[in-house]
């Protein structure tokens, strides 16, 4: 086939018209599987949750969604790579407060900038933390556990130094004066087992990690750092109640891509989202694990931005509270 002077010209006065048409009417997003990283080890919250929410995304554009858990340094090593990842869409992250609001002030060269290489699509949800207590301890209140820790020594376990939990730990320390011996472990099911044994009295911890312990009465709950009472437990009151002003906190589930990636592809997965944790099973399922759905603000972009700005300085606060240096 001869291609003529008069082909050309066509072809050339026609480009103008097809630079200016919208992404979708060039290439249909997505047109292959989209790949979800979770950057912590299968069976934990974010691992979870993420499945969950892959499963609405996949239904709702017509692509699979793969789960690829790429574990390590708190979540740095999973959100880096997204970070670097090509902004089309293809790569999404599960984003959690590890690798979006505490690493940044745990660890020193963090291979990427939380507030400057995502694009947030959308919050999914988030659990409460909670204080747990051995049965042996005496203190069934907030208040009385406050006035044991200053008549004897009481330690409390998190899921390490640093983590989401130990930033709420410091915080509540701060805002009550209570003197509390933090025992960092390296995850919250680790600490389950001294905690059952007693060999650590406390713990802070997500509120679905005590949940089955507390209603098979192996633990007791005696406080949840939410703005509400939870259903699945609404004999524990909050902090709140209990005397400290203005206290929550929890491990919050959002789904993150690289920045720059374009606007259309982010509301068509923030559509997915928000509709696939609106109607339907899903939501169900994450309450029945002891979270909470995000509100429909916090299910934007533009509402999962300004959460992560929040969380991001509350765990500047609090990392400067619990003295910790980057490492």
């Amino acid at each position: 086939m001869t291609t003529t002077r008069r082909d050309l010209l066509i072809g050339f006065a026609l480009a103008p018209a097809f630079a200016g048409l919208p992404r979708a009417a060039l290439a249909a997003y997505p047109e292959r599987p989209i790949h979800l990283i979770v950057p912590f080890a299968p069976g934990g919250n974010a691992d979870v949750v993420g499945r969950v929410v892959a499963e609405q995304i996949s239904k709702a554009v017509g692509q699979p969604v793969v789960v690829d858990n790429r574990g390590g340094a708190g979540g740095s090593i999973g959100a880096e790579q997204v970070a670097r990842a090509t902004p089309d869409g293809y790569t999404l992250l599960v984003g959690s407060n590890g690798p979006l609001t505490v690493n940044p002030f745990v660890q020193a060269r963090l291979g990427y900038d939380p507030l400057k290489d995502f694009a947030p699509i959308a919050l999914t949800s988030y659990v409460p933390h909670a204080i747990v207590v051995n049965p042996g301890v005496p203190a069934k209140t907030i208040a009385e556990l406050i006035a044991l820790s200053k008549t004897q020594a009481v330690n409390i376990a998190t899921s390490g130094i640093g983590s989401a939990t130990h930033m709420t730990l410091e915080r509540f320390k701060a805002a009550t004066g209570a003197t509390l011996t933090h025992v960092p472990y390296k995850s919250g099911g680790q600490l389950l087992p001294d905690l059952l044994s007693g060999a650590v009295q406390a713990a802070m911890t997500e509120f679905s990690i005590a949940l089955p312990l507390h209603k098979s009465g192996k633990v007791r709950i005696i406080a949840v750092a939410a703005a509400r009472r939870q259903t699945l437990a609404p004999e524990v009151p909050t902090f709140m109640e209990s005397g400290v002003k203005d206290f929550t906190a929890a491990s919050f589930i959002g789904i993150v891509a690289p920045a720059h990636t374009p606007s259309d592809v982010i509301a068509q997965l923030q559509k997915a989202i928000a509709q696939g944790l609106t109607h339907g099973p899903a939501p169900e399922k994450l309450r029945a694990m002891g979270s909470e759905i995000a509100t429909p603000e916090e299910m934007t972009p533009e509402g999962f931005a300004k959460f992560i700005r929040a969380d991001y300085e509350r765990m500047r606060a609090a990392a400067r509270l619990a003295g910790i240096v980057p490492k």
